[in-house]
This record gives C-alpha cells, sequence and structure tokens, in this order.
C-alpha cells in the first residue's frame, strides 16, 4: 500500500505530464473539478481540470466534483506512472471514473 504522501506525489506527476502534453497537443476544451478518493488510504485529492492540464491539487474531498476518480493507493500510482490502462482498469472495476459521458470522451484524450 502506498502513503499518502506518494499518492500526492503521483498527482503532481500527473500534473507535470499533462502540461507537457497540453504544449505539444493543443488545448482540451474541459474546464471541470476533479475529486481523487483513494480508498484504502481513506484520503481525498481535489484538483482542476482546465486546458488539458491539472491544477490547483490540494488535500480533501470535493463531493461537488464534475469528475470522480475512485482508486486504492497503488493503482492510482500504476496509472499515473502508465504501468495501469486506464480501460482495462475501469473494465476490471480496479478504478472507478464517475462523470458525464461526454466527459469521459474528453478526458480520453488525457489519458
Amino acid at each position: 500500500m502506498a502513503t499518502v504522501d506518494e499518492c500526492r506525489q503521483a498527482l503532481h506527476d500527473l500534473a507535470a505530464k499533462l502540461a507537457a502534453n497540453a504544449e505539444t497537443q493543443g488545448k482540451l476544451d474541459l474546464d471541470r473539478t476533479l475529486a481523487c478518493r483513494v480508498t484504502d488510504l481513506e484520503t481525498a485529492f481535489h484538483a482542476r481540470l482546465t486546458g488539458g492540464r491539472l491544477v490547483d491539487i490540494a488535500d480533501g474531498d470535493d463531493p461537488r466534483a464534475k469528475i470522480a476518480l475512485i482508486a486504492a493507493s497503488d493503482d492510482l500510482i500504476a496509472l499515473t506512472q502508465g504501468r495501469l490502462d486506464v480501460t482495462r482498469a475501469i473494465a476490471s472495476r480496479q478504478i472507478s471514473i464517475k462523470a458525464n459521458p461526454f466527459d469521459l470522451l474528453k478526458l480520453r484524450k488525457l489519458l
């Protein structure tokens, strides 16, 4: 099981990757709040997805977030490091993403 600090760092690493991708691939028309709930650590983080970037990462849940990623700590780390395929992880219920269908389609471009 990963620690809260490792999960926080994984989200910051993901934010850096998305920022680099946004510069080369152009901006994605998506501006939504995001909650990342880590089930085995009983903790959460929240942030904002805007222009293909993940910004304003902070501790704590956002119950009103438009997009919610729910995962165990090890799965979150593997997902952000590219060792876990998001489509397979959702299909096998390792992770769960709650969002409206149109946002899910846009998110595929990021992941």
